[in-house]
């Protein structure tokens, strides 16, 4: 499963592109409008900072200026995928964006027929939103694994189920085990991934047995016993 970062900060892409770990940046415009930034700047950064897929959220609300500002986005970056919500006239949009090889990532899905539609109209990713199922007592793991299902079934369609609306590391290993192609994962759920107790003490353990051993230079160690063997 690939991993996105949900986010528009720059400081946290650049903090989670050092780790080596992320795939994609997810971004929407209430995330733009909280960093106060100019959104296509913004977009254009992100897309900079990261080799790979950066969603860009288009703000109309009817068809045809739907896939003028997609088609506009598209030419930013190189790495840009579309971002449309699932409506009548977002899915509209993305088969005319799909028809003009545009890359799309449709959003604010919630159940599995909205997918289906999304799939049938040429998304490159659908997003469904498990976090905000799961505060409507609906299990929103579900509605991946049922997602995965449909399209596993239909060969035709080639839609990536992207995992949305991450609220903890928990969600982020049931999606993989339901069969998600991606989640995108806000920054703070992506530290919390790390964290462990046991793996703190047990690193504090290693480093006191460590700081009994007389020579602790692992790099001169190592260089020496290397020019040593030339």
């Amino acid at each position: 499963m690939k991993i996105f970062i949900d986010t528009a900060n720059l400081a946290e892409i650049r903090e989670a592109h050092s780790w080596g770990v992320i795939d994609g940046v997810t971004t929407n415009p209430s995330l733009i409008a909280k960093e106060g930034r100019d959104f296509i700047a913004t977009i254009h950064e992100i897309a900079e900072l990261v080799n790979g897929p950066v969603s860009a959220e288009v703000v109309a609300q009817d068809a045809p200026t739907m896939i003028k500002e997609g088609l506009l986005l598209a030419k930013v970056h190189k790495n840009i995928v579309v971002k449309i919500p699932l409506t009548y006239e977002g899915i509209k949009a993305c088969s005319a964006l799909s028809g003009e090889g545009v890359r799309t990532n449709v959003t604010l899905c919630f159940q599995a027929s909205q997918a289906l539609l999304a799939a049938k109209a040429g998304a490159t990713y659908i997003s469904p939103f498990i976090g905000r199922l799961d505060d409507l007592g609906v299990d929103g793991v579900t509605l991946i694994r049922s997602i995965v299902t449909i399209f596993r079934n239909d060969t035709d369609l080639k839609t990536n189920v992207l995992a949305a609306s991450i609220r903890d590391p928990l969600h982020v290993v049931q999606v993989a085990e339901a069969g998600a192609h991606v989640a995108t994962i806000p920054f703070k759920v992506m530290k919390q991934m790390f964290l462990h107790p046991m793996t703190d003490r047990g690193n504090e353990q290693f480093l006191k047995d460590w700081a009994t051993v007389a020579d602790r230079d692992i790099i001169g160690q190592t260089t020496r016993f290397l020019e040593a063997r030339k």
